[in-house]
């Protein structure tokens, strides 16, 4: 599944753009699937039959696009002005590199660099405005001939497995469920379930509502990168899970309250198979359920998850047994979910 992840986070595919990553899955996902299909925002909708003919509709979530930038166009000297997509920290931009375009044309995002930076410039958050990329256009009818306005661009900060069973690559969020979901796939299914492949989350969730319409699930099961924030200059309150502390389990964020049954359900797989697991200390971010949960008559939605560091950044790190456990829970989640009652909902 290692190979399968950095496969996915080599690949392009910002909010909108997400093209070249939706054309390697479908390739992954067709020998598997007894059905597979794309709507017209781009979504992937895979359905597998499994050894049980009845039970709930059951969907896996995963989103498959990235935070990114798009560019807005040139100014006379050739170098590209641009706009972040999703919740790109404008922070970690200056410096990186990045590719522009589906031709992959490369560049390395500018700012104006003041030495010796004053106490306010060092404080102060740079501005899309105060950026440029350059892809060495020398000017604005080269970069026009290179690039349109448009075209989104990816971070290229490369991909590396390190420490004591680390990884960073960009686009972990949500490549990782991505490959749980194809690896899941490749296998025999204890029950029939759809696997969703979502475009634009990081815009709110905006495949998630076309998508989850069409198929109708009565659960769902999101899988996601969250945000750890579990650096040692913040404090144990502010600090939202720990890398490598296992699968997390959340009980609520920013855009949902997770199915309390569906909730116990996940813990208690993990404690009887001694999966390592962790909740979200802190109620932040969102996912897919924003979308899924609400749609038609409601769904019954939980979600795991897989602590990232640096999250929509170039550079997320993460740890591979938590994306392995990740993807064990979700397995077991599958072999119970044919008996789940979807009649009485979290209450």
């Amino acid at each position: 599944m290692t190979d399968t992840l950095k496969t996915l986070c080599y690949l392009s595919g910002v909010s909108g753009a997400e093209d070249e990553t939706r054309d390697y899955i479908l390739e992954r996902a067709m020998p598997e699937a007894d059905e597979i299909s794309t709507d017209a925002l781009g979504n992937v909708s895979v359905y597998k039959h499994g050894e049980k003919s009845k039970g709930p509709h059951i969907m896996l979530c995963a989103h498959m696009d990235e935070v990114g930038l798009i560019i807005t166009g040139a100014d006379d000297g050739g170098f590209l002005r641009f706009e972040t997509t999703g919740g790109t920290d404008r922070r970690v931009l200056p410096g990186k590199r990045v590719y522009v375009g589906p031709d992959r044309i490369p560049g390395v995002i500018c700012m104006e660099i003041k030495r010796p930076a004053d106490k306010d410039e060092r404080k102060k958050m740079p501005q899309t405005d105060d950026m440029f990329i350059d892809v060495g256009a020398d000017k604005k009818s080269r970069a026009e001939e290179l690039i349109n306005p448009g075209c989104a661009a990816v971070f290229d900060d490369g991909i590396v497995e390190f420490g004591d069973g680390f990884i960073k690559a960009k686009a972990l969020d949500d490549r990782i469920g991505c490959a749980i979901m194809l690896k899941l796939l490749e296998e025999d299914l204890p029950c029939g379930c759809r696997f969703i492949f979502t475009v634009q989350e990081e815009l709110g969730a905006r495949g998630a509502k076309t998508a989850a319409f069409t198929a109708a699930p009565e659960i769902a099961l999101i899988l996601e990168g969250t945000s750890a924030n579990d650096f040692p200059n913040i404090g144990k309150a502010e600090q939202i899970c720990g890398v490598g502390g296992g699968v997390v389990i959340p009980f609520a964020d920013k855009s949902a309250v997770y199915d309390k049954g569906l909730y116990d359900l996940l813990t208690e797989l993990a404690d009887k198979n001694n999966i390592k697991r962790q909740t979200k200390r802190k109620v932040t971010g969102g996912t897919d359920a924003a979308a899924v949960i609400h749609s038609r008559a409601g769904v019954r939605t939980a979600a795991v998850s897989v602590a990232i560091r640096n999250i929509h950044s170039p550079a997320c790190v993460a740890k591979i047994s938590d994306i392995e456990d990740a993807f064990l829970l979700t397995r077991l989640f599958l072999e119970t979910a044919g008996e789940i009652d979807t009649g009485e909902g979290q209450r």
